[in-house]
C-alpha cells in the first residue's frame, strides 16, 4: 500500500512505537501548528498509514485490491467517528519540528488547502454535527465510482479525505476552547515557551525584528550615554556664569579649536537651545573663525561692514599674529578689545557685544556693535514742568548717561560701571565729579555695590537702593529719585552721588534730605521770588496732608481747644457713621481712586474721577452717612499729598496722617502730641548715607535753612551744601566774585 506523508508531519514516540510492532493497521498522526505571517492555522492532518502483512500485490486480483481499499477505508471512518464521540486525552507536549521542516510544510500545505477547504467545509455544514453512523452508512452515502478512477486517483482522494476530516476539526476544536475556556495548543506552547515564536516564523518575518531589536540595542545605548550627561546637568549648583564654566570645562580659559569652544557654549550659554543666540563659521585670510554674538542686540549694518572687509582677506593678508592683524588691520572699529577669559567674554556676549573665535587662538576678539531697542526721550510724566527741557530719561544706560553728560562736560566727570546680580548681570554705572563730590563716600558707595549678593535685580533701581541702603520698614526714601536730566545734573555739581540702572528710566541720587524731596525744578525756572512763593505753598501743601486731618478731629473732639476766631470749625450735625470710621473710609477710598486712575486710560480717568469725586461723595453726604466737612479736608489732604515732589514721600506722609488719626482718636492730645514728637524723632534717627535726614533743620544751619525756605538767584549761593562734605565747597571763584562786587 502506497504511503502519504508530508514533508511537514511527524510522529511522537507512541505512535512509533505501535509503527513497529503493527499492532495498528492505521495510524493518526498530528501535524504541528504553522505559523505563517501572523495568522495561526490548527491543522491535525490524519494519515492513513497502512502496514501491509497480507501477501503481496501481485497474487491479488483487481477485485480483491478494490475491496481491500473499500475495508481499509471503513476502519477510517469508524477511527474519526470515534474521535469525535470521545474527547481526545490530553497529549504530552510532542517534539517540535525541525526548521526545516516547518519551512517544506508550508508550501505543501497551504496550496491543497485553499482550493479544498472552501466546498468541503460547505459540504460538511450540511451534514450533522455528531457522527455515530455506522461505516457501511457511509459508504453508502458515497457515489459509486468505477474501479478504475478509485484506482488512478487513490492518493488524491486520500488527500482530500484527510484535508477535509482537518477542516471539520478545527472550528468544533476552536469552540470547545471557547466554550470550556481553554487554550490551544499553540497558546500552551508559546505560553511554555516564547522563543518557539521565533522558530515558526518564516525569515522574511524574522529579520525586521532582528532589526528592530538591534535599533532597541542602540536606543539603549544611547541612553546610557545620555545618562551620565543629564546627571551632570542635575548636579550642577553653580551659583555664577564662572563656577558653571569651571565645572564643564575644569578652567577659566578660552578653548583653542572651534568644537571645543561650541561644546561649551553649548552647554553653559545655551547654543543651540536659545534661538536668538548665533554661531556663525566662517573663513577669514585662510583662518577658520566663528562669530557669535546675540541677534537683538547686534547692529547688523556695522557688523555686516566689518564681515565684509575679513572675507576679502587670503592668506597672504593675515600675519602669524591673526589677532592682532584683525584688530589693527582690518576691523574699522573703535570698540574693539580682546578677551582673555572665557567667563568675562560671555558676560560681555550677553550684554550685547559680539565675539569672534579663532582656530588655535586662546584669545578673542569683543566688538561692541550693540544697539539696544529703546524708545525716544520723552518728558517724565510726574516732574512736568512749564518751562523747561522736554527730555527725560529711558530704559537704555547709554542714552541717558549721554543725556547728562550733554549737559556737565567736565573731565571730571566720572562714569564707573559695575555688574550686579549672578544672573542678570544688570549693569550700574555710579556717575560722581571726582574733585566735587567726597571720595570716601564713593568709595563706600561702590564697595557697597560690589558686595551685593543676589541673584538678579530684575525691578532696577528700587531693588538696588533696598539691597544698599537698607531702611528695613522705614516708610520714608532714603534716595531721591528723578527723571530729569537737568536736576541730576544740578546735583551732581552740588556734590551728590547718582547712579544709573539699566532698563529703569528713574535716576538714584544720594544722600538726600526731608527737605530736598520737598523741592522742585519748576520753583529754578522762575524768578527767586515766584520760586520761593512756589515752595512755601508746596510745603504748606505736603505738611497738610500730615497734620490737618489729625488736628480738625482734635479739635473736634475737644471744643474748648478752639480759639475765637475758629468757632466755625466743627460739624454742625453728627452723621450716621462714628467720625473715625469715615476717615478711614473717605482715606480707603481715595487711594482706591489713585490706584484705578494708574490702570486707567488717560481718556477715561477724568470720567472715573468725576463719578467718584462728585457722585460717589456727593451721594454719601445727602443720605448722611458722612459729614461735609470729613469729605472737604480730606480732599485739600489728598491735593497736599499728590502735589509732593516725590511720590515715594507722598506715601509715606499718608501712613504718619493715618498713625496720627488713630492717635488722636485713641488719646486725643497727649496722643497728638506723643505722635508728632515720635515722627520728629523717627526723622531725626534717619540717615543717608552718614547723612542727616532733616538737616539743615536738625542739625540747625542757619545759612542752609535760608537757601531751603527761599530760593536764592544764581549768584548769591557762592557755597555748596556742607553736609555734602564736598571737596571743592565753592560755587563761584573768590576773585570773580570780587571782580562783580567792584
Amino acid at each position: 500500500m502506497t504511503k502519504y506523508f508530508h514533508s511537514g508531519d511527524s510522529m511522537n514516540e507512541e505512535e512509533k512505537q505501535n509503527h513497529n510492532s503493527g499492532a495498528e493497521d492505521t495510524q493518526l498522526i498530528d501535524v504541528e501548528v504553522i505559523t505563517f505571517r501572523g495568522s495561526t492555522v490548527n491543522q491535525k492532518n490524519e494519515n492513513h498509514i497502512e502496514q501491509d502483512r497480507r501477501p503481496s500485490q501481485e497474487d491479488k486480483s483487481p477485485k480483491q485490491e478494490v475491496r481491500d481499499q473499500g475495508n481499509q477505508d471503513t476502519e477510517a471512518s469508524d477511527e474519526i467517528g470515534e474521535s469525535k464521540q470521545e474527547p481526545e486525552p490530553k497529549q504530552e507536549r510532542e517534539p517540535e519540528p525541525e526548521p526545516i521542516a516547518v519551512a517544506l510544510a508550508v508550501p505543501l500545505a497551504v496550496p491543497l488547502a485553499v482550493p479544498l477547504a472552501v466546498p468541503l467545509s460547505e459540504k460538511n455544514e450540511e451534514l450533522p454535527s455528531e457522527n455515530s453512523g455506522d461505516p457501511d452508512d457511509e459508504d453508502q452515502a458515497e457515489s459509486p465510482e468505477p474501479e478504475e478512477e478509485k484506482k488512478n486517483n487513490n492518493q488524491d482522494a486520500e488527500a482530500s479525505d484527510e484535508l477535509g476530516h482537518d477542516e471539520q476539526e478545527t472550528p468544533q476544536k476552536g469552540f470547545f476552547a471557547r466554550l470550556f475556556g481553554l487554550n490551544s495548543d499553540w497558546d500552551e506552547d508559546s505560553d511554555e515557551d516564547p522563543d518557539d515564536e521565533e522558530l515558526d516564523e518564516p525569515e522574511q518575518k524574522r529579520e525586521p525584528q532582528h532589526l528592530s531589536s538591534k535599533k532597541l540595542k542602540k536606543t539603549k545605548e544611547s541612553k546610557k550615554a545620555v545618562e551620565p550627561l543629564q546627571m551632570k546637568y542635575n548636579n550642577e549648583q553653580s551659583d555664577s556664569l564662572k563656577e558653571s564654566i569651571m565645572y564643564w570645562q575644569g578652567n577659566d580659559e578660552i578653548p583653542t579649536t572651534l568644537d571645543g569652544t561650541k561644546k561649551i557654549l553649548t552647554e553653559v550659554m545655551g547654543l543651540g537651545a536659545s534661538f536668538d543666540i548665533a554661531f556663525r563659521e566662517m573663513s577669514f585670510g585662510g583662518q577658520e573663525a566663528a562669530l557669535v554674538c546675540i541677534t537683538g542686540f547686534t547692529n547688523d549694518a556695522i557688523l555686516d561692514q566689518i564681515l565684509k572687509r575679513l572675507t576679502y582677506l587670503t592668506p597672504l593678508d593675515v600675519t602669524t599674529d591673526v589677532l592682532a592683524s584683525f584688530i589693527g588691520e582690518y576691523i574699522p572699529h573703535l570698540q574693539v578689545e580682546k578677551g582673555k577669559l572665557l567667563s568675562e567674554s560671555v558676560n560681555k556676549i550677553l550684554k550685547g557685544m559680539s565675539a569672534i573665535f579663532v582656530e588655535g587662538e586662546s584669545q578673542v576678539i569683543l566688538m561692541d556693535v550693540r544697539s539696544y531697542p529703546m524708545r525716544s526721550p520723552s518728558e517724565p510724566t510726574i516732574e512736568r514742568v512749564v518751562r523747561g527741557a522736554r527730555d527725560g530719561f529711558t530704559e537704555t544706560l547709554l542714552s541717558n548717561v549721554s543725556l547728562v553728560r550733554r549737559r556737565i562736560r567736565d573731565p571730571g566727570l566720572k562714569y564707573e560701571l559695575h555688574s550686579v546680580g549672578r544672573r542678570t548681570r544688570t549693569d550700574v554705572c555710579v556717575a560722581y565729579i571726582d574733585d566735587i563730590a567726597d571720595i570716601v563716600q564713593v568709595k563706600a558707595v561702590i564697595d557697597k555695590i560690589k558686595t551685593v549678593d543676589i541673584d538678579g535685580i530684575p525691578l532696577a533701581d528700587k531693588q538696588l537702593e533696598e539691597a544698599i541702603m537698607g531702611g528695613g520698614w522705614n516708610p520714608y526714601p532714603l534716595v531721591r529719585y528723578s527723571e530729569r536730566p537737568d536736576v541730576v545734573a544740578s546735583h551732581l555739581l552740588e556734590g551728590r552721588i547718582v547712579l544709573f540702572v539699566d532698563t529703569s528710566p528713574s535716576v538714584i541720587v544720594l544722600p538726600t534730605t526731608f527737605f530736598d524731596l520737598c523741592q522742585h525744578a519748576e520753583e529754578n525756572r522762575q524768578t527767586p521770588f515766584i520760586g520761593s512763593y512756589l515752595r512755601w505753598v508746596r510745603f504748606i501743601g505736603v505738611f497738610s496732608s500730615m497734620f490737618l486731618l489729625p488736628l480738625w478731629m482734635l479739635l473736634v473732639l475737644h471744643p474748648e481747644l478752639k480759639p475765637a476766631a475758629l468757632e466755625f470749625i466743627g460739624p454742625q450735625k453728627m452723621a450716621r457713621i462714628p467720625l473715625l470710621a469715615q476717615f478711614l473710609f473717605v482715606e480707603f477710598g481715595v487711594d482706591l481712586l489713585r490706584m484705578a486712575a494708574v490702570h486707567t486710560p488717560t481718556p477715561l480717568g477724568s470720567a472715573m474721577g468725576l463719578i467718584a469725586a462728585i457722585l460717589i461723595g456727593d451721594i454719601a453726604v445727602q443720605t448722611g452717612l458722612f459729614v461735609n466737612e470729613v469729605v472737604l479736608y480730606m480732599a485739600v489732604a489728598a491735593i497736599g499729598m499728590f502735589a509732593t515732589p516725590s511720590y515715594e514721600l507722598g506715601l509715606a506722609n499718608r501712613i504718619v496722617r493715618l498713625v496720627l488719626l488713630l492717635a488722636v482718636s485713641a488719646f486725643q492730645v497727649p496722643g497728638f502730641v506723643i505722635g508728632s514728637t515720635l515722627l520728629v524723632v523717627l526723622l531725626t534717627l534717619n540717615r543717608s548715607y552718614n547723612s542727616s535726614y532733616l538737616w539743615p533743620f536738625i542739625p540747625f544751619n542757619a545759612k542752609g535753612m535760608g537757601a531751603i525756605l527761599l530760593r536764592k538767584p544764581v549768584l548769591s549761593a557762592k557755597l555748596r551744601p556742607s553736609f555734602n562734605k564736598t571737596t571743592d565747597n565753592t560755587r563761584v571763584p573768590q576773585s570773580e566774585s570780587n571782580r562783580r562786587q567792584s
